[in-house]
């Protein structure tokens, strides 16, 4: 017997002696030391599956993004970029770049396949286990990389959503319960003005607050990265708003929207009970019996995980998603007109259809021109053309709108904001052929989308048109709205 098993030993030592050890590394974009003239956007984790670097530079390429990591060890590496052409067609994709490694550029132009892919970038040999990643934009327009993963076997990363979803927890090393638990009075997820006054409204009865929010700063839709302006109403709120609003109305798009932001951020900060958790993402409520225990963030640029518990939890996240991870009844579209009795004939269909669909409002991309001292070019944008076609605008505000009913505003909200930007760019590519816009520019153009209707979480009562209609009074109202009715 022995005898045997010495033999086996004898005719097979390479598979028991030259196995080495894969080397691999998973570098997360956002993660980035240095972003440069890229922005963090972390709009759509939910449906790519997490935060991002984009290169929004107007069409002028942006200041590299760079970053030091160590590799495992030396020798030489498979390099996979998980990217993007966000515009695909018969022209060359918007969002090229290339990645640099130690100084030497990898040749492969990156965000050149369509739809979220790991693209292979070739191979490189690593000699410094310390070593520095670039990433160069070429284009100026929205090159996006998510993640960079080097490894010296030549096997793929996977694709699929849930595995890839467990493999890169695997390899960052996230646990699966975050390391830290918060526990609060109150915790608010969503940083939008309704956020924030429900923020101040709890901090002032003395209640400890944590207000968790994705974004650097403060505001939603009235914040600088969106710009649509707020519109304070007197009433049972007019303190709260005042603060959480600027001293005056502006117009849509415009940069006082930075100084409203510093206001907003300085009046919620003023607060000792309100802890603020800018650029955390929730990714995860848990419900027991019909009641929220915990909600679970992720910090957007260093991966930290946090816990947080509390007896009351506020969803101002917009799309709904606190109520939705806890099980909460949901609505979205347009419900059959019959079922609240909402027909109104003067109005026809646009007020009520006689069957439910999923017609909702749609999502706003605001930008705006200035004018330079001199003549100023453009780049041709064939790949915005196909959308602007041929018509022609120097800015945009809240009408720059989008809503497709084979759309959805959650699932499809990336794609709805990158066809805003081929509007954009395709009508002020227009316009510049016009003589008196020669010396035009853009100044500022959003790349996170306004977005005005999503998932509506159903309460124990539902507001319809009805009580609109006849004026029904509430003794718990907190706010009063005098504008006319809108078509939502």
């Amino acid at each position: 017997m022995k005898k045997k098993l010495l033999l086996v030993l004898l005719l097979f030592p390479p598979f028991l002696t030259n196995a080495a050890p894969v080397k691999r590394l998973l570098v997360e974009a956002e993660s980035f030391q240095k972003t440069g003239g890229w922005v963090i956007d972390p709009q759509y984790v939910f449906q790519m599956g997490s935060p991002y670097l984009l290169a929004h530079g107007m069409g002028k390429p942006v200041e590299n993004a760079s970053t030091t990591v160590q590799f495992p060890g030396t020798g030489t590496y498979h390099i996979w970029v998980r990217t993007k052409n966000w515009a695909p067609g018969n022209w060359e994709a918007p969002g090229r770049f290339q990645l640099i490694v130690n100084g030497i550029l990898i040749e492969t132009i990156l965000g050149t396949k369509s739809g979220w892919n790991w693209q292979y970038a070739g191979e490189l040999p690593v000699e410094k286990i310390q070593s520095t990643l670039e990433l160069k934009d070429l284009t100026g327009f929205d090159g996006r990389c998510d993640a960079i993963y080097f490894s010296t076997l030549k096997t793929e990363p996977p694709t699929d959503p849930v595995k890839l979803d467990s493999w890169r927890k695997k390899m960052n090393g996230q646990p699966d319960k975050p390391a830290s638990t918060s526990d609060y009075d109150l915790v608010i997820v969503g940083g939008g003005l309704a956020g924030c006054g429900a923020a101040i409204a709890a901090a002032e009865q003395g209640l400890n607050v944590a207000l968790i929010h994705d974004r650097p700063v403060l505001g939603g839709n009235a914040s600088q990265e969106v710009r649509v302006h707020p519109e304070g109403i007197t009433g049972y709120t007019d303190r709260i708003v005042s603060q959480l609003n600027g001293s005056s109305k502006w117009v849509n798009g415009s940069p006082e929207a930075l100084r409203d932001d510093d206001r907003r951020m300085a009046n919620v900060q003023k607060y000792k009970n309100i802890t603020l958790f800018l650029n955390f993402k929730a990714y995860g409520a848990h419900a027991v019996h019909n009641r929220i225990q915990w909600v679970d963030a992720k910090q957007n640029a260093t991966g930290e995980t946090r816990r947080f518990t509390a007896p009351f939890f506020v969803d101002c996240t917009g799309d709904g998603w606190i109520g939705y991870w806890a099980g909460a009844e949901y609505m979205y579209g347009r419900e059959d007109s019959t079922k609240f009795g909402e027909s109104w004939p003067k109005y026809g269909e646009l007020w009520s259809s006689a069957k439910s669909d999923n017609r909702v409002m749609g999502a706003s991309v605001l930008w705006r021109s200035r004018k330079a001292n001199e003549k100023t070019t453009f780049p041709e944008v064939p790949w915005a053309l196909e959308v602007a076609k041929g018509f022609s605008a120097v800015n945009g505000t809240w009408e720059w709108e989008y809503s497709d009913n084979n759309m959805n505003q959650i699932d499809d909200a990336e794609q709805i904001r990158d066809h805003l930007l081929q509007a954009v760019y395709g009508s002020f590519y227009n316009a510049k052929k016009e003589t008196a816009n020669s010396n035009l520019e853009l100044e500022w153009v959003a790349y996170i989308g306004g977005k005005r209707e999503s998932r509506r979480l159903v309460g124990d009562y539902i507001y319809t048109f009805n009580d609109e209609k006849y004026m029904r009074k509430f003794r718990d109202a907190v706010v009063v709205e005098k504008r006319d009715v809108d078509v939502h």
